[in-house]
């Protein structure tokens, strides 16, 4: 197929695809995507990307790569830095000379690779691409500290290792002409310090003029796109692979002037992330070249062997030691270390470079890298998930329901919850008002939900629904809309009739969550039932007890609140959906207080 558009629209069907299914079964997106693209590529044929792009199929992919690591960036706050206890730092300082010299000599006594190929390729292996990290880290349920680690490793560590290979490269093919590794060290520093200087002075001037309006929000999204497309360019002019740097500084420099606009634009860049790495992927494993396989020697598997077990866990675990850290954290970030797009580009930069200085062995870094990518992508791709639960370094293993808002009726709620053994906590920035969910033994958190500090105080992820009660609607509403984006806007709810399209004044949908109750109750109803005595029921389906019958149980008037799957996993009853019962699962429902005579007649039956 040589039709570019037919090939564009394939390669983002399968890129979301493979997202999808991944989404769907919680198998590893990145090792899907790498399937679908070999079997559209060398399997059928039906891609060809070379064939297809041509000369233009390397910058695309070093542009994605740039926006990818811009995105990264974007995400890097210097708060969660601090909550790593100095491992990143550590792990930059000291797991990049360790790690490319441990990998070297793997490359030389393993793969058999001459000295100065061996260098080179060690010092590309440092890097952990965010291409590949990122999406794992999506899919898995890693602990904080862990997956902070292993984010701000893999963004940081990316244009470092490009730097290293780099340095090899200088100093062999200056060497001929005199030149020293003192002198190839002293340019490439100082053409990196340009780099990030660019990158930072962009961020900063970009920063100014959003601040002060002089561009309008349609147009923010496309400013930094260009921007991040210029700069890197633009320091890749100054010197090849220091665009990569300027970029990830960019990115951080932004995320941490706590600018209101960038959280405007988030979904967006997040989108656009999201496409890149799908088609970066697809396009990276149907380059494939079975031609080029057919070079891989038994030998180098000795060498992914070295590279799996001895050179990544020897490097973190010498990089970590002394430090706060728990053991089970350091194993866990001393065996995940994928490698993606950012290794097998820059290689096969170099093996053209390094073949025409006479260097033989540079054609097989093509293979080879390759080799790492598909190796590294399967082993820790599909094993995240079981090493971070046989470490014990998981998040939250039950996901329960945060409520917003700390009333009489979200404590009952809660009360109940918690006698299904679901996770509650209630939030508020009230401590009387929490007063008795404490002494209730419920979890709670005191604060404002939507200020910025939270994000380092409660962890969103332990969490599977949000559920804002408050007195306020509007106040609810404004809590939906700000976790919409982050948990889904089908798992946050709130008091409120949701689907009045009638009264003018109502909230326009699209800025509430769903409203709890079919019937949507407002705060003010909600009130009204309280004192009227109505409490909550819980009812337990079986096969001879089944919906229909829950249902001609309850008095008339009686709404269904949620029910609670085996698991502890909750569906509301909305206005917009309504799960579909089973087995098994209980049913919590509002009711109106039983009649003081149809008490007395059950309490005699």
């Amino acid at each position: 197929m040589h039709q570019p558009a037919l090939v564009i629209a394939l390669i983002g069907a399968l890129g979301i695809g493979a997202q999808w299914i991944a989404w769907r079964t919680g198998w590893p997106a990145i090792a899907l995507m790498l399937v679908a693209g070999v079997l559209a590529g060398p399997v059928a044929g039906a891609i060809e990307p070379h064939a297809v792009f041509g000369e233009l199929l390397e910058p695309i992919v070093s542009i994605a790569v740039a926006l990818i690591l811009f995105e990264g960036g974007l995400s890097l706050n210097f708060r969660e830095l601090r909550r790593t206890d100095g491992a990143v730092t550590r792990l930059v300082l000291l797991g990049v000379p360790i790690g490319w010299g441990l990998g070297a000599l793997a490359l030389y006594y393993a793969a058999g690779l001459v000295w100065p190929v061996a260098t080179l390729f060690a010092g590309i292996l440092v890097v952990t691409g965010p291409t590949v990290v990122l999406p794992l880290l999506r899919q898995s349920n890693v602990a904080q500290r862990p997956r902070a680690i292993l984010k701000w490793e893999a963004i940081v560590n990316d244009p470092i290792g490009a730097l290293c290979g780099l340095v090899t490269y200088e100093y062999l093919r200056r060497a001929g002409d005199g030149g020293t590794l003192l002198s190839v060290l002293g340019s490439l520093l100082a053409a990196s310090l340009v780099a990030g200087l660019i990158g930072y002075v962009v961020a900063k001037a970009i920063g100014w003029a959003f601040q002060r309006g002089h561009v309008p929000e349609y147009l923010k999204a496309p400013v930094l796109l260009v921007a991040v497309i210029g700069v890197f360019v633009g320091s890749n002019l100054i010197q090849q692979e220091t665009g990569l740097i300027t970029v990830t500084v960019m990115g951080v420099a932004l995320a941490n002037m706590r600018l209101d606009s960038l959280r405007d634009i988030h979904p967006f860049k997040e989108n656009v992330t999201v496409l890149l790495i799908s088609g970066v992927f697809v396009l990276l494993s149907a380059s494939l070249d079975f031609e080029v396989l057919r070079h891989f020697e038994w030998r180098f598997l000795a060498f992914l062997a070295a590279l799996l077990f001895l050179v990544r866990p020897i490097t973190v675990l010498l990089s970590l030691a002394f430090t706060k850290v728990p053991w089970n954290e350091r194993l866990l970030v001393a065996w995940i270390a994928p490698r993606g797009i950012v290794a097998v580009a820059i290689s096969g930069l170099f093996a053209l470079r390094l073949d025409k200085l006479g260097y033989s062995d540079g054609s097989i870094l093509v293979t080879l890298s390759f080799a790492v990518v598909v190796a590294t992508i399967l082993a820790h791709g599909f094993s995240i998930g079981p090493v971070a639960r046989l470490l014990k370094v998981t998040g939250a293993t039950e996901r329960g329901l945060l409520i917003v808002g700390g009333t009489p009726w979200s404590l009952a709620l809660a009360d109940q919850l918690r006698q299904l053994e679901v996770p509650v906590t209630i939030c508020d920035t009230s401590w009387q008002r929490l007063r008795p969910a404490r002494s209730a033994g419920i979890a709670t958190y005191h604060g404002e939900i939507l200020a910025e500090a939270t994000e380092d105080r409660l962890d969103m992820s332990q969490f599977q629904v949000l559920a804002a009660t408050s007195d306020n609607e509007a106040y609810n509403a404004l809590v939906c809309n700000e976790f919409a984006h982050e948990m889904g806007r089908d798992n946050v709810y709130q008091l409120g009739s949701g689907g009045d399209d009638e009264d003018a004044r109502a909230l326009p949908e699209s800025l509430r969550g769903r409203a709890l109750f079919t019937s949507g109750h407002g705060v003010d109803e909600i009130v009204e039932r309280e004192q009227g005595g109505w409490t909550f029921r819980k009812t337990r389906l079986t096969e001879q007890f089944d919906f229909d019958a829950a249902k001609a149980d309850l008095p008339d008037a009686a709404d269904m609140l949620l029910l609670v799957r085996k698991g502890g996993l909750l569906r509301f009853f909305s206005h917009a959906s309504r799960p579909t019962p089973q087995p098994g699962d209980t049913i919590i429902s509002y009711v109106p207080p039983v009649p003081a005579a149809r008490r007395l007649q059950e309490e005699v039956a």
